[in-house]
């Protein structure tokens, strides 16, 4: 029966759980019922504009990843769609990122056997990176996102626009074929062996990626309103794309893009029937962990951001079931991982979106241009073999410096040192450290530090004073009744704070006139297991020594941790609990005082004496407490 009801509790409490502040599985459901064609005029025009940036970033970042074109595609298509139908934002757009392209391209950099086998590894991860972020908002995981410093983004996001840059200069100059992929899997093999080919570089990529760099610029300029990525690749793949297919000199030979068919937008699901499988899933769980995590981490801020402008409120769980839920649809349609993509969703609001309708249009004219793109190869027409190398590669390099905010960075330097330290450290895992890696170095490094301050709990020597208010103790009076200590605790008495709780204790204990000590503990907060198991060695120690320890000021909390724990009856041992005998009193919300007295009474009757005055504050208003 006991194993039953114990059964039974643990389903309620579960049931409760998932009860409070569940996600939602089908939010579009309201705003269809107030969709209006107005509103359908704006999504519309909105989402053609995001339809160019997309297309555009999709090609750009699958060859960040050193996947085929494809794959940017139809995940920026596919997480356009699905993702909507679950956000919690309203201008949210989902689809392929700089960050988690390039943590990809760093994976598999470090892991040269596993390049080559995208058909079955890519979609197994979107997989895994889809389940973990479901699981995750199921959970209310994303309401943990928070505790993340920003200070982790803001150099993982500056070093991983450092790499982008490095490693897109390689099409840039000309030199993809000059260097290889091992000097490729790190920032400084990169470096060298950029330096090693510089003598090889072709002067025709450098042209066409300056031009395409001035186009992008001069529409940054003058048309700031206008999708400037989108629009600069297809100015540049218009007039170089044609001269190289032509093949006028010097462009002749110069490096494009290769179109994909129909065959290659067929749905790829996740093979997971297959003697390697359990294999591949190990090699893959740390990428698909790390991925999830950063989508997600990528997701809740740029919901954040959105509903500052909006006025809307970020459900950043609601968010996380968006990144898990596209990502499960785009592993069976053959993409690469989704996340939240800031410039695509401010392109979104900027252009004047109503609902969360215009990213799922966005979707499906995205879906109609890759159909069109594939469709062109039997035209004998292919559009993506249009597209340079050196062009697209200028853009991503053009939009990686915009990835270096200054204004943070600055902000995080100056803050505090350890923002400066989570920030500087960061940064340098990304450049050392693979990028999966890396992100949770500056996690583990931002906790630590955290940490370090919040286990710190203030004790305090109290003392009461003539009026009979408590009172810090001054340096130069000494104690009322010299055998007492009144210690004040304040703040997190968590594992982290557990053993300098006991060494500072421990201190005081070490004064010889000292044989009871009075824990107030009416402002000590979060007790744990390790906490608890600290007091009990305190205890046991000063009854070793012959000292008395006493809790006042105990809340309903803290007495409820002592008691289901069992230090409760080490801590009463003693006690003729027929006579009223008590080591610990709860506070008293009307006069927070009262416990401390009766605990003084209480060190009094151990140490058999009463001589000493004891007066405590009360409220007029309320009954008289006589003095004892």
């Amino acid at each position: 029966m006991k194993i039953l009801r114990t059964l039974t509790k643990a389903a309620r409490n579960t049931r409760d759980f998932f009860a409070a502040e569940r996600v939602a599985l089908a939010p579009f459901a309201k705003d269809l019922r107030n969709y209006t064609v107005p509103k359908f005029r704006q999504d519309a025009w909105a989402a053609a504009n995001v339809t160019v940036l997309a297309l555009a970033q999709g090609i750009a970042f699958a060859a960040i990843a050193g996947l085929p074109v494809v794959y940017g595609i139809t995940c920026a298509a596919v997480a356009a769609f699905v993702a909507p139908l679950f956000a919690g934002s309203r201008h949210t757009v989902l689809g392929p990122t700089n960050a988690t392209a390039f943590m990809l391209f760093s994976f598999f950099s470090v892991n040269p056997a596993l390049v080559g086998r995208w058909g079955e590894l890519i979609p197994l991860l979107v997989l895994m990176v889809g389940l973990m972020a479901t699981v995750g908002a199921l959970f209310r995981v994303a309401d943990l996102l928070q505790y993340v410093s920003r200070s982790v983004l803001v150099g993982y996001i500056s070093g991983a626009a450092v790499l982008i840059v490095a490693n897109q200069l390689k099409p840039f100059l000309g030199l993809s074929g000059y260097v290889s992929a091992e000097a490729s899997s790190t920032f400084a093999g990169l470096l060298w062996g950029l330096a090693q080919a510089l003598p090889h570089t072709q002067w025709v990529s450098v042209l066409v990626g300056a031009a395409t760099l001035l186009i992008y610029a001069a529409l940054r300029r003058w048309r700031p309103s206008w999708p400037a990525f989108g629009v600069a690749l297809l100015i540049s793949s218009a007039i170089f794309g044609t001269l190289i297919r032509a093949g006028v000199a010097p462009f002749k030979g110069a490096q494009t893009f290769v179109t994909f068919g129909f065959h290659d937008l067929m749905p790829r699901a996740p093979h997971l029937l297959r003697a390697e499988i359990f294999a591949d899933i190990s090699a893959l769980l740390s990428i698909a962990f790390a991925t999830a995590f950063l989508a997600s981490l990528e997701n809740t801020l740029m919901a954040k951001t959105l509903a500052s402008k909006t006025g809307d409120r970020a459900d950043v769980n609601q968010d996380m079931l968006a990144v898990g839920m596209a990502n499960l649809a785009t592993a069976f349609a053959g993409g690469m991982p989704a996340s939240g993509s800031l410039t695509r969703s401010m392109l979104n609001h900027d252009s004047g979106a109503r609902t969360r309708f215009s990213s799922l249009l966005a979707g499906i004219y995205t879906m109609a241009a890759a159909l069109l793109i594939a469709a062109s190869v039997g035209w004998g027409f292919p559009l993506i073999d249009f597209v340079p190398k050196a062009g697209l590669a200028a853009l991503v390099i053009a939009l990686s410096f915009s990835l270096f905010n200054v204004r943070h960075i600055r902000i995080c330097l100056r803050s505090t040192s350890d923002d400066a330290a989570v920030l500087v450290i960061t940064f340098l895992a990304t450049l050392l450290a693979p990028l999966h890696v890396a992100i949770f170095i500056g996690v583990a490094i931002s906790i630590t530090l955290f940490l370090r301050k919040a286990s710190r709990p203030f004790l305090i020597e109290y003392e009461f004073s003539e009026a009979g208010e408590l009172r810090e103790m001054g340096e130069k009076r000494t104690r009322p009744i010299p055998a007492i200590s009144i210690v004040h605790v304040e703040g997190d008495l968590f594992f982290g704070a557990a053993e300098l709780f006991r060494t500072q204790i421990q201190r005081t204990v070490s004064d010889p006139a000292i044989q009871v000590i009075i824990l107030r503990l009416k402002n000590a907060r979060h007790l744990d297991a390790t906490s608890v198991m600290a007091l009990e060695d305190l205890i046991l120690f000063m009854r070793k020594k012959g000292l008395h320890l006493i809790v006042s000021g105990a809340t309903r909390e803290v007495y409820r941790v002592l008691k289901k724990s069992g230090i409760l009856v080490t801590l009463q041992a003693g006690c003729d609990r027929s006579a009223g005998e008590s080591n610990i009193f709860l506070t008293n919300p009307r006069n927070p005082n009262l416990s401390t007295r009766a605990a003084l009474k209480r060190a009094q009757q151990l140490l058999g004496t009463e001589k000493a005055d004891i007066r405590i504050f009360y409220d007029p208003s309320h009954q008289k407490n006589p003095s004892a």
